[in-house]
């Protein structure tokens, strides 16, 4: 092993809204201490309860994703496991997520865009 993953960071117009957006989602303590990192208006964190940490950055003339276009690719995506899919799809809507693609009925996952553009899944687990 050469390295350990210290985070995913994720380019957007408002790094503080885009951690809240995460936070819900997630839980967690958005901007916790953290010797790695400093804090500022072009720079946010997430602290999962499960250890991953998630980075917001301020990109100038930022331009999301737009799925499933190729012209702007998704680049990657996030995928978060959840006990019930149509409760989470709630949840994430009322968050501000956007959906993406719902898929046929009684397809096990479902795609959205965050605030900021950024595709994520949600995946019945």
């Amino acid at each position: 092993m050469i390295a350990d993953l210290q985070c995913v960071v994720l380019d957007c117009p408002d790094p503080g809204q885009l951690a809240e957006f995460y936070r819900s989602l997630l839980g967690g303590a958005v901007n916790q201490q953290d010797r790695r990192w400093a804090l500022g208006e072009d720079w946010a964190t997430l602290h999962t309860p499960s250890g991953l940490v998630l980075a917001f950055q301020q990109a100038a003339d930022y331009q999301p994703p737009q799925w499933p276009d190729s012209a702007r690719p998704q680049q990657f995506h996030l995928d978060f496991g959840v006990p019930d899919l149509d409760r989470a799809h709630e949840q994430v809507l009322s968050l501000g997520a956007t959906m993406l693609d719902a898929g046929p009925d009684g397809r096990g996952w479902r795609i959205y865009a965050d605030l900021a553009g950024h595709p994520f899944c949600l995946i019945r687990h």
